[in-house]
């Protein structure tokens, strides 16, 4: 029986003891805070949790114009209080119970598992420290399913109570009155736009011109005037370089000198991997400069038997491809049939207001030449749906080979985006042309009946951007 040691409980971890011992080998898992990792945790199940929360209250914030009002006057503020303490409670509860219901999973299908710390520390061998103290295990295969940590500044260290990086937040008992948000990527973007939901004064930091600079620049151009309809003070192009608590507040200095005062500071500038300290150089393990670990589309390192899958890899920083990439580790280790990596088919979403989603080939990478479509851009405006609903920004984009109309990419900008992205990651791993896609069905009146036009307006397949 093979033994297949998995340092770290997050997605890629727990998703590859489930293959390992489905597959028959002797599974050892080893995790030292929770079953789940910080995508459960500290991560995603808390953020979407609070998330969720704030789409309640954006949904509210539009009902006047649906013909809906508030006793007595249409502020929101007054009508309803936010239970930041109540909320948040929830939100380590539901995260809780995910977890234990991933142990319970691990535990009916045989998963051996060690609350603890791990370390490579030798051929073949992990030395796993608990309570109880040290033992050394067999390992005929090794996965370091690790993460990150959040990343911050040697001079705005995190103290949990004023200075935050986002496992912090969920500890808040009251609303912040002024938030700084420091980053305008996913992370910074996502928690910037649920607390303006929850009627929170924000300030977002964003070194670059503009909000979500890694993702689709309509989308994040739309984003951005939405959060500028809303209120948000948007300070583009400035780099934070430290913050210090004063009196009851935080003070934000910027690099060309300037000072952002609030009650609360979020630290959104990146994450490091969890990569130090667990014998990964001393057994001849690549790690890149940023210190992820190398991997090919298969998970495996540089060394045969150890395998890596997660935000440790660099690969993706998504849950998804983190629980695919343990998949695949476990298949190809233990002798299954295997499909290496492919990103060209991961779909991923910004659960901002409005979500983002997209999947396949990038605006970017058409604007760089790389790959040869037709396009379109289809604003939701016209969508009957949309108006029903109250949704006037947003749009969809499909990107298609311009000979046989195959299929490549798209980008959806719409109130949930992420549940309408999935036809077009459909499309695109099948590879479906335009044609057969719009010839499928969809109901009137439906978000998804933009998807069916834009492919409709692809018919003939010309290399050249359509809008409307």
């Amino acid at each position: 029986m093979t033994k297949v040691v998995i340092i770290g409980g997050g997605p890629g971890g727990y998703e590859a003891a489930l293959v390992g011992s489905q597959l028959g080998g002797d599974v050892t898992l080893i995790e030292r805070d929770g079953l789940g990792g910080a995508a459960v945790l500290t991560d995603c199940v808390p953020s979407k949790t609070l998330i969720a929360t704030a789409e309640v209250m954006s949904t509210m914030q539009r009902a006047s114009e649906l013909g809906l009002h508030f006793e007595g006057d249409d502020d929101l503020g007054s009508a309803i209080h936010v239970d930041l303490a109540q909320l948040n409670a929830r939100v380590r509860d539901l995260a809780t119970a995910q977890s234990h219901d991933i142990r319970s999973r691990l535990d009916r299908e045989g998963v051996n598992m060690v609350r603890g710390t791990a370390r490579i520390s030798g051929h073949h061998k992990v030395a796993v420290t608990t309570d109880s103290g040290e033992h050394e295990i067999e390992a005929d295969v090794v996965l370091v399913a690790t993460g990150t940590t959040p990343r911050e500044l040697p001079e705005a260290r995190c103290d949990g109570e004023r200075i935050l990086n986002w496992k912090q937040l969920y500890h808040l008992e009251e609303l912040p009155e002024r938030l700084i948000v420091v980053g305008s990527g996913v992370t910074g973007a996502e928690f910037a736009s649920a607390y303006d939901a929850l009627g929170v004064d924000v300030v977002l930091v964003s070194s670059r011109s503009q909000v979500l600079p890694g993702e689709d620049q309509d989308a994040a151009n739309v984003l951005q005037r939405a959060f500028k309809n809303r209120g948000m003070e948007i300070m583009s192009e400035s780099r934070a370089e430290a913050a210090r608590v004063e009196d009851d507040g935080v003070v934000v200095t910027l690099t060309d000198g300037r000072e952002v005062r609030g009650s609360h500071c979020l630290m959104a500038v990146g994450a490091v991997p969890n990569t130090s300290d667990i014998g990964l150089e001393e057994r001849g393990v690549r790690l890149s400069r940023s210190g992820h670990i190398m991997v090919d589309r298969v998970s495996r390192s540089s060394v045969r038997y150890i395998y890596a899958a997660g935000d440790v890899t660099g690969v993706f920083a998504l849950a998804s491809v983190a629980a695919m990439q343990g998949r695949i580790a476990m298949w190809h280790a233990l002798g299954d049939a295997v499909a290496p990596l492919d990103l060209g088919q991961v779909s991923s979403n910004v659960f901002t207001a409005p979500e983002i989603a997209t999947v396949g080939i990038t605006q970017a990478q058409v604007d760089a030449g790389d790959v040869r479509v037709a396009s379109v851009l289809l604003p939701l405006g016209g969508n009957a749906r949309a108006k029903m609903q109250g949704f006037t920004d947003g749009f969809v984009k499909l990107f298609c080979l311009p000979t046989t109309g195959i299929i490549m990419g798209g980008v959806v900008v719409a109130p949930y985006a992420s549940e309408l992205i999935h036809a077009v990651s459909i499309a695109v791993g099948l590879r479906m042309d335009v044609d057969r896609f719009s010839a499928a069905f969809t109901v009137y009146p439906s978000m998804t009946g933009s998807l069916s036009e834009a492919a409709r307006r692809l018919h003939h397949h010309q290399p050249d951007v359509l809008t409307s």
